[in-house]
């Protein structure tokens, strides 16, 4: 063992989950990079390896398959790694009408967005509260903040993600372990042409480069924050959900979420 402690990223391969991984890197961590995209998970091991020193080790999984989790720790156990951060970074959306939309990516969707992330944090928590120490930095989103039309199952699971992070947090403080629900706005990755909103109204008025997003969570989670907003704006608009009208909010939200 070289002593470096080690972070497990999911989603590695682009977007927030790839700056990230550059992030705790530089910083001298040794990393479990988890994505479906085994050559790019490779192509940035070598690179983090070569530039940072330290060790990078590829997992490739889809998370939609309920048994990938449980298939991840297995891994982690046989490689004798004990995890001191674990990210839940991956999830995905799609925009469109519930029900005219295709059931099984919506059920895909809470599988990765919430059973996935669910399951790998229990995992993680249990070598975590028998050291007594460890950081989770779920990747939630200003999306939680309000019910989302067009766009309902992605909302709802980032909801999800911002209550179960914010309510096992307060349990596992004690033990020393924090858990930070990070909520970004619109970000620059390929989340928006995946989830078929890049010409949305929420994207048209902007969005944050992925790597200012990546070091607002890194930071928010390295001081224990439990629920971090990235930008003023963000933080404003989120909050301001709590005094406004309920109906007025999903009007507004379904304005944002329109691509035409």
């Amino acid at each position: 063992m070289n002593g470096r402690e080690v972070a497990l990223i999911t989603g590695a391969s682009m977007g927030i989950g790839k700056e990230l991984a550059k992030i705790f890197a530089a910083d001298g961590h040794d990393l479990v990079l988890v994505a479906r995209s085994e050559d790019k998970l490779h192509a940035l091991a070598q690179e983090l390896m070569s530039a940072h020193g330290i060790m990078a080790h590829v997992i490739p999984a889809d998370l939609a398959d309920p048994s990938a989790p449980a298939n991840i720790f297995a891994s982690l156990q046989s490689r004798g790694i004990q995890l001191d951060y674990l990210v839940n970074n991956a999830g995905f959306g799609a925009t469109g009408a519930f029900a005219e939309l295709p059931l099984q990516p919506q059920m895909d969707m809470l599988q990765v967005n919430i059973d996935a992330l669910v399951a790998l944090t229990h995992l993680a928590l249990q070598g975590m509260l028998a050291r007594k120490k460890g950081r989770i930095l779920n990747i939630a989103s200003t999306a939680g903040f309000q019910p989302g039309p067009n766009m309902a199952i992605y909302y709802a699971s980032k909801s999800f993600v911002l209550m179960f992070s914010e309510g096992i947090a307060e349990e596992v403080k004690s033990a020393g372990i924090t858990v930070t629900a990070h909520c970004p706005g619109a970000t620059v990755t390929n989340f928006a042409d995946t989830a078929g909103n890049a010409k949305s109204v929420l994207f048209k008025l902007g969005a944050a480069p992925a790597d200012k997003v990546a070091r607002h969570a890194y930071r928010s989670m390295m001081k224990g924050k439990v629920v971090a907003i990235e930008g003023f704006m963000n933080w404003l608009a989120a909050f301001s959900v709590r005094f406004s009208p309920r109906g007025l909010v999903r009007k507004i939200t379904r304005w944002m979420n329109q691509t035409s």
